[in-house]
């Protein structure tokens, strides 16, 4: 169950990292790591993938030291749903914590 919380916040990180800026997947690694995620390219980049197909994300490939990356933007869609989840969260955090 824990996996599952920790993953739903992951894509909200993704979500707000997307908004906030381009993205890719090792910066997104470090960046969850800074919050106290611990997640491999495994988990990380078929997160993206899921994403990115069902609207939230779109990507752009680009050459980076002669390695093929793919940076990352919130779509419309994800930006709809970004906003959304914050208000849930907000209400989350006035019912739970003291």
């Amino acid at each position: 169950m824990n996996r599952e919380i920790d993953l739903a916040f992951i894509k909200i990180h993704i979500l707000h990292h997307a908004a906030e800026e381009e993205v890719y997947g090792l910066g997104l690694i470090e960046e969850l790591g800074r919050h106290g995620y611990t997640l491999g390219p495994g988990t990380l980049y078929p997160t993206l993938t899921k994403m990115k197909d069902r609207g939230l994300l779109r990507y752009e490939h680009r050459i980076v030291g002669h390695k093929q990356r793919k940076y990352y933007r919130i779509t419309p869609a994800g930006r709809e749903l970004l906003d959304e989840t914050r208000n849930k969260i907000r209400e989350l955090y006035e019912e739970v914590m003291p």
